[in-house]
């Protein structure tokens, strides 16, 4: 069974640098990816301001927009303001049977969460987590020693993982505790060649329109890793400050 999926930081359907809206063009542009499995972050539930201020904007959340009929689409609420919130969503084109959202904010000027979603798929049962993980070193660890926790408490070792996400992790720091703790493999590092001095390549995803920082990563563990990429170029480049990373997966 194959299986194509994507990990996006779609900054709340709104350009980064305008701040113009840009919702429908990214729900055109997700269609087109044609993936199974979605792990978005920056999805807002709710924005008052852009309601009224962009014509059209869609009444509902963006989850459920993005998703449209060829998806389920569960939220995670992380961030909550006076005039709506954002958070975490996976978007998928099988029955997601469980979710759960946890917080793992590190201090009151952050709210994070961890999107835990369990897909029924025809063969397998696949637990995902979507994760956007804080600015702060110290507290990116703290919330990567979280994640491995409830991993631990809520997904057996022996059926397949897939985490995806904003990890904000420019120095590639984390990714050594996730394959030693988890026994996971990150899909660009696994497809890509080595550099110079050893080490994998990773996915360079900020900014978008001429990306050199990786923030975004797929991790997975029970699956095999067959391709994988970053989405660079248009309409890619002016729909968020994120590039997008896929992979293709098979059972």
């Amino acid at each position: 069974m194959k299986l194509h999926i994507a990990t996006y930081n779609i900054h709340k359907g709104v350009s980064w640098l305008a701040q113009k809206p840009r919702i429908h063009d990214l729900r055109l542009a997700l269609e087109s990816l044609d993936a199974d499995l979605l792990f978005l972050q920056e999805v807002q539930g709710q924005h008052d301001h852009h309601a009224r201020r962009h014509e059209h904007w869609p009444s509902q959340g963006q989850h459920d927009y993005l998703a449209g009929d060829e998806h389920e689409a569960v939220y995670g609420m992380n961030s909550v303001y006076q005039h709506g919130h954002h958070g975490n969503a996976l978007l998928s084109r099988y029955p997601i049977v469980h979710f759960g959202n946890e917080d793992v904010s590190d201090h009151r000027f952050e709210d994070r969460g961890v999107l835990h979603c369990v897909v029924k798929m025809p063969q397998h049962e696949v637990h995902c987590y979507v994760v956007h993980l804080g600015l702060f070193g110290a507290g990116r660890r703290r919330q990567t020693d979280l994640l491995i926790q409830s991993i631990h408490a809520k997904t057996p070792s022996h059926v397949p993982l897939i985490i995806g996400g904003d990890f904000n992790d420019w120095r590639n720091h984390l990714s050594k505790p996730l394959r030693q703790q988890l026994n996971v493999e990150e899909v660009f590092e696994h497809r890509s060649p080595l550099t110079k001095n050893g080490k994998p390549k990773v996915a360079l995803t900020f900014p978008a329109r001429a990306p050199f920082l990786p923030l975004d990563r797929i991790y997975v563990r029970g699956i095999q890793i067959k391709s994988a990429k970053v989405l660079r170029g248009a309409p890619w480049s002016r729909l968020s400050d994120h590039a997008p990373l896929t992979a293709d997966l098979e059972f």
